[in-house]
């Protein structure tokens, strides 16, 4: 450590605690400098801690039709929320769980899920398909800070949220990843990470890479700013399509693959407005949601 950055730690230490949380909030990553642009943009939404914009683009050789949602937010770690359905009970319809959140401008669809209409579990977990019915897959299950499910020694894939925002974890240990105190967790499948430090880990072999499908896939572009991709049309993206163009149209830091198909949901509010609109899907029951707030 610098002589400089020594006595600048010391000054900070010497500051009072409001000073302090003034001096971090003035290192607010702006909006993304983003140099890509869609060719409309279906809805904006801005204020002091939060702003976005959805775009369409046309992705792909059949020019699939996707909605780029572009998001800055002050406090990632307070601002994104989750919200779900009654655990082992039923799932619930995505703009029945938005309204659940206060001050959500902008939801999406969460974690895939175990149902009798999807049944299938991955061969390490213990039971059968009927103990997870109506719960969201992941080794690890964490709600407003509350452990539903902890798998032990299976190794978490998927998104935690902590206090200073979303982190993609690819197979890491659930006792390390409960010691950093999330507040909430959404996963899938464990070949649903696509980019992790700019560079694609997508398993390409995996059967399901290679289908068309809908897709939901949220990225990080940096600390306050995200971006998710909404893959629309029965044309639909595989995943290498979805994850080359990615990242030679932004170039995340990570990116992961959230539930997909008809559960995918993308719902907005406008400003000032009580009442969501839908932008597309949200059509079937989920078992979560994440919402991004005021």
């Amino acid at each position: 450590m610098t002589k400089r950055m020594m006595a600048m730690l010391l000054v900070l230490l010497c500051l009072s605690p409001g000073v302090r949380a003034e001096l971090v909030r003035e290192e607010t990553l702006p909006f993304y400098p983003y140099t890509s642009e869609g060719t409309s943009v279906q809805r904006r939404y801005e204020s002091d801690t939060l702003r976005y914009v959805v775009e369409v683009y046309k992705v792909g050789e059949k020019r699939t039709k996707c909605f780029v949602t572009k998001v800055w937010m002050a406090e990632p770690g307070r601002q994104i929320r989750k919200a779900t359905s009654e655990w082992h009970e039923h799932l619930a319809m995505p703009l029945d769980m938005a309204k659940t959140v206060e001050g959500a401008a902008l939801v999406i669809n969460g974690s895939g899920y175990v149902s009798p209409m999807f049944p299938w579990i991955p061969e390490t977990y213990p039971g059968t398909s009927e103990d997870y019915y109506f719960t969201p897959l992941g080794s690890l299950t964490v709600t407003d800070g509350v452990v539903f499910r902890n798998l032990e020694g299976i190794p978490f894939v998927g998104l935690t949220l902590e206090k200073d925002g979303l982190h993609m974890v690819v197979g890491e240990d659930n006792a390390a990843v409960l010691a950093r105190e999330p507040l909430q967790t959404w996963s899938f499948y464990e070949q649903c990470p696509l980019i992790l430090n700019h560079e694609s880990i997508l398993d390409r072999d995996w059967d399901f890479a290679g289908k068309r499908a809908i897709r939901t896939i949220i990225a990080k572009m940096d600390d306050n700013n995200y971006l998710i991709l909404t893959v629309t049309s029965i044309h639909g993206l595989t995943l290498p399509e979805a994850t080359d163009w990615l990242m030679a149209q932004f170039d995340p830091e990570w990116a992961y693959n959230l539930d997909g198909g008809p559960s995918t949901a993308l719902l907005c509010r406008r400003k000032g407005k009580k009442s969501f609109q839908i932008i597309y899907g949200g059509e079937r029951k989920d078992a979560d949601i994440m919402a991004f707030t005021e």
